[in-house]
């Protein structure tokens, strides 16, 4: 099947007689960013492996490369060449609030966060390969209606490599004493700026013996880096679901 590419991007079209060899290369590669063979945010192979891949020279990758790069479809920083075609916007999935379970700005609901600087639960530390009684950074948020209904309370413990790769994470260490205010809303968007693709997991489960329900959400980044870990509670009547999504970098 054939790819469809922008008019102003590399394509496979012509031979190479019309083409520099560089710019098929390019048009194949915009192909394969094209049909989620590289995701977006994805770490592109090296120039080695490239060139082994298409059957020409590492010159003529870094020539394509210099084509998509000035294209914006990709970027390149410390870890290396990035696919930056965007997928779905951040704003579009609801379920990207932080933390999972996080009410809608609501005048007449008890909201409640707050971040502390303590050894995480014991699965936490687990699931985001922290030595026993490291500490970390936590975040406790608590919502309730104004009569004491739909409570939610959620815990969620940040992994080493989220707080050396997002810089406005790092900064709640000095100011994490567990009873200042201190929303972080805006995580998911810190990490994306940071570089880093978020693949999250989230299973539900209903609860035994009421109509509660547990969320246990799971962030890694491409790399397959655990990020952070959420438990949250809330009243609810769902049966078990799991689901999965991807957030691309930003650009």
């Amino acid at each position: 099947m054939a790819r469809t590419t922008p008019r102003n991007h590399p394509t496979t079209e012509g031979t190479t007689e019309e083409r520099p060899l560089y710019w098929r290369v390019a048009g194949e590669l915009v192909g394969e960013l094209r049909d989620r063979t590289i995701p977006p945010g994805e770490r592109l192979p090296g120039e080695r492996q490239l060139a082994a891949h298409f059957g020409v020279s590492r010159e003529t990758v870094r020539q394509a490369l210099e084509v998509l790069r000035r294209d914006g479809l990709i970027s390149t920083d410390r870890r290396g060449s990035h696919a930056t075609l965007t997928g779905l916007p951040v704003e579009a999935p609801s379920s990207l609030a932080f933390p999972v379970g996080a009410r809608a700005a609501d005048p007449d609901a008890f909201d409640r966060a707050t971040v502390a600087w303590e050894t995480p639960p014991a699965e936490h530390a687990v699931a985001l390969g922290l030595a026993p009684h490291r500490p970390t950074l936590v975040h406790r948020y608590r919502s309730a209606a104004a009569d004491g209904t739909g409570l939610r309370t959620a815990v969620t413990s940040f992994s080493a490599v989220a707080l050396a790769e997002v810089e406005e994470l790092a900064r709640y260490r000095d100011r994490a004493d567990g009873s200042s205010a201190a929303q972080l809303r805006r995580t998911y968007d810190w990490m994306r700026r940071a570089g880093l693709t978020l693949h999250h997991r989230d299973s539900i489960t209903r609860l035994e013996n009421g109509p509660s329900v547990r969320v246990i959400r799971r962030v890694h980044d491409q790399y397959a880096r655990p990020l952070e870990i959420t438990d949250l509670i809330v009243v609810a009547g769902q049966d078990a679901l799991v689901y999965e999504f991807t957030l691309p970098a930003a650009i």
